[in-house]
Parts: structure tokens; sequence; C-alpha cells
């Protein structure tokens, strides 16, 4: 996505986070504001502690969780499963299916596209009378560096 579609679709993502905010009567403080800039400026997943080293501890520890928890519930961002301790996000940017591989030796995490194998689980599920929300694949095991250095 070029810089200015970027901007475009944070501007986006920002009017959705202060509609959500605004109908669950919040206000867009200075810290939630400050959440927001550093997701929206995420390249790729992101933790908690990658926002507070950013945010120059400008951000209190139980603020920035509670805005995590809002910016989820806003649909801005969405949380993945790394198998880690603790839980990664990232900025959802209308960024189309795809799945993730984490290497667990280096904790590289490489993006790769969904190759339409989410119409055959939809119809499954659907008979089945689940209703789907959305879906998340993982795969975990060495990357290609890793797996040399095992040899």
């Amino acid at each position: 996505m070029d810089k200015k579609n970027q901007n475009d679709e944070a501007l986006i993502q920002q009017k959705k986070f202060i509609d959500y905010l605004t109908n669950n009567d919040l206000k867009l403080t200075k810290a939630r504001s400050e959440v927001f800039e550093i997701v929206a400026k995420m390249d790729n997943h992101f933790g908690a502690e990658d926002i507070l080293q950013s945010s120059k501890n400008s951000v209190s520890r139980a603020t920035l969780y509670r805005t995590l928890n809002e910016l989820v519930e806003s649909q801005v961002i969405r949380k993945t499963a790394f198998g880690d301790k603790h839980q990664h996000f990232e900025f959802v940017l209308e960024k189309k299916p795809h799945h993730h591989a984490f290497c667990l030796n280096c904790k590289t995490n490489i993006e790769f596209p969904d190759f339409g194998e989410e119409e055959i689980y939809n119809k499954i599920l659907e008979k089945m009378g689940f209703e789907i929300y959305g879906h998340e694949m993982h795969f975990y095991g060495l990357c290609k560096n890793c797996t040399k250095e095992k040899i």
C-alpha cells in the first residue's frame, strides 16, 4: 500500500476509533490519541511493549492496555496469536485475508495470502449453524535460516 493510501486508511480507522469512543461515552484523551498514532505507524505485528518503547514512557501501562482493548473492540486492530506469553496485534488497514508462519527459534513472523480455503471452511461451519466473525491460521516451526543452523 502506498503512503497516501496508508494515510487515508489511517484516517478512516481513526474516525472508526473516535466513533467507538463517542458511542461508549469515552473521551479521546491525549494518551489514547498517542497510542492510536503509534499503532497506525506500526508496519507489522506488535505487542504492548513495542508501544511502550515508542511512547517514551508518556503513556501508563494501564492506559495502554485499556486503549488496546478499545482499539480491538472498535475493530481498528486485531489480536493475533503467536504462541508467546504476551498478546500481539496488527493494524487492520483493510488488509486482504492472510495467514502467519512463526519461527519458534528467532521469532520471525512471515505473512502469506489466504488462497481461498476460507470458503471451504465457511461452507462446512455454516451447515453446522456456526456464525463466523473471522478466522486466523498460524503455522509454527523453523524459518529457513534457523533450519540451516540446525543442520
